[in-house]
């Protein structure tokens, strides 16, 4: 029980303190320029990307078999899918003259983060389970895919002239579900091997979704550049040698 604690504890960190990193960056620029925004939408989709094909599949498929690893990755994948399509879509850059419309834009945009931070914390319980090492990365990885996301919730709120501490409040609190999904992901790891294997399926599903629905696309959009591609090169090449090393 212990265990799942502390997993728990790391899930919520990385979902509170990305949000918030995010939230704190959007503070002191206000308007984050689209080039560097891009960018790292680019590496944070690129690493992902490394860290599904490398570790995550691998070790659900030793976790049980292919069959159980291959059902989980669907069973995520149409997952979010459900939530994209019930979760109503926002640009990272919304320009408006009306106040209210911005704070109610980074509310609504806060609320679909936080729905997404929930399976991204099962990945990091039921990763941790199968590897300590492979858990800290994508906990990493995740907290680092945080911090756009934070940027783009506390950008509107900050336009709409609320006040610093109150977003700050409301970006931490998108991340709480992180907590919650990591102790749900190490919860069910250690029932069997095959429920780990089905967890981990389920987190590269998601994973996978979330980097070609809302990453690379974000990436593409945010810039009018190669600095998403340029991103998402680079990340991947982070996460092929993170990986390695660890």
């Amino acid at each position: 029980m212990n265990e799942v604690l502390m997993i728990t504890l790391i899930g919520l960190g990385a979902g509170v303190i990305g949000t918030g990193s995010g939230t704190l960056i959007a503070f002191f620029v206000r308007h984050p320029g689209k080039i560097l925004m891009s960018f790292i939408l680019g590496f944070a989709g690129g690493i992902m990307m490394a860290i599904v094909l490398i570790d995550l599949m691998p070790e659900a498929i030793d976790a049980g078999n292919f069959i159980s690893a291959f059902t989980g990755l669907m069973i995520g994948v149409v997952f979010i899918l459900f939530l994209d399509l019930k979760m109503p879509h926002f640009h990272f850059f919304e320009t408006t003259e009306d106040l209210a419309r911005f704070i109610r834009t980074g509310t609504i945009l806060g609320l679909g983060i936080a729905m997404h931070n929930l399976p991204e914390g099962i990945a990091i319980g039921a990763s941790y389970v199968a590897s300590p090492a492979l858990g800290f990365t994508l906990a990493l990885t995740i907290s680092l895919h945080n911090i756009p996301e934070g940027i783009a919730m506390a950008c509107p709120l900050c336009a709409g002239g609320m006040r610093m501490r109150w977003i700050l409040l409301y970006t931490a609190m998108a991340g709480l579900p992180m907590g919650l999904g990591a102790f749900v992901g190490a919860s069910l790891g250690f029932i069997s091997p095959f429920v780990l294997s089905l967890a981990l399926g389920f987190a590269a599903g998601a994973m996978l979704y979330i980097i070609f629905g809302e990453l690379i696309p974000g990436a593409q959009k945010a810039g009018n550049g190669h600095a998403g591609t340029f991103g998402a090169v680079f990340g991947t090449i982070a996460g092929i040698l993170l990986l390695s090393v660890i």
